[in-house]
């Protein structure tokens, strides 16, 4: 079976002056994700995670190598992408409903049918709100609602047009520690019943770990894939995993990694 998202020796430089000093923001990621899979990236603050993601969703294009999604080759801006990002980015005159509504107004195919099927849309909004614990919050206005709240309302925003990949960079870095595990395990269950790929950058090793099938580390820059762990903890998982020796044993050995990349730049050996 093919790979859902498929990175073929890729290298990032950010201008042609760059270029032609050899200079990468990242170089020669090959990697291969299969469809419904769930990754994280790992790695030190600067290594080109964020970099990765604007390939991921053809924001950039690689300077060399070459990158298909479900397919596709990739040479501009996905539509079967939705993304959350650390500040939730609601807009606040609008209710949560309607921030959430907001892609189906802007992104065709939807914006030419959106007055015809609002009905439509808004109860899969709601649905949606409901299934991350905001049913009831649909007509509150974003300083109504805690930053978890905001966060939750975002995901839903990247979900509505039911894209098959989410993108997520540090969406929960900002978040105290028991909201933070909350939204793991509401981004678990909307990945469980609907099996959209994701990619998620993370500072948190433990958010990983739980999250996760895969986890990659990357290097300090320019950013490449130094380890790939696969995560063979059984699934459906609970927070009560993240007290295992199975557990802590995994966090600790990608603390290990990134902490021999952060004073060298290579990797431990394996």
């Amino acid at each position: 079976m093919s790979a859902f998202v498929d990175f073929q020796n890729v290298w990032l430089a950010y201008n042609d002056e760059l270029l032609a000093q050899g200079q990468f923001a990242v170089e020669d990621i090959s990697l291969q994700v299969g469809r419904g899979e769930f990754i994280a990236i790992v790695g030190p603050s600067g290594c080109g995670k964020s970099t990765f993601m604007k390939l991921t969703t053809g924001l950039k294009m690689p300077s060399k190598g070459s990158i298909t999604i479900d397919g596709q080759p990739v040479t501009g801006p996905l539509k079967i992408s939705g993304m959350a990002f650390q500040a939730p980015s609601l807009l606040p005159w609008r209710t949560t409903m309607q921030n959430v509504l907001l892609p189906l107004e802007i992104v065709e195919p939807y914006r030419s049918q959106f007055k015809a099927k609002r009905a439509e849309f808004e109860a899969r909004a709601r649905t949606l709100l409901q299934s991350v614990g905001l049913g009831g919050y649909e007509d509150k206005f974003p300083w109504q609602l805690s930053g978890g709240m905001q966060q939750r309302a975002s995901i839903c925003r990247a979900l509505i047009h039911e894209p098959k990949m989410l993108l997520l960079d540090e969406p929960f870095g900002a978040l105290d520690a028991f909201t933070r595990e909350e939204l793991w395990c509401a981004l678990r269950d909307l990945h469980a019943a609907q099996q959209f790929n994701v990619i998620l950058v993370t500072h948190d090793l433990r958010e990983s770990v739980f999250l996760a099938d895969k986890v990659y580390c990357m290097s300090k820059s320019p950013g490449r894939f130094v380890v790939q762990r696969d995560i063979n903890l059984p699934r459906p998982r609970d927070l009560e995993i993240t007290y295992t020796p199975e557990f802590t044993e995994i966090v600790h050995e990608l603390r290990g990694h990134i902490g021999a990349m952060r004073k060298t730049g290579v990797v431990v050996p394996q």
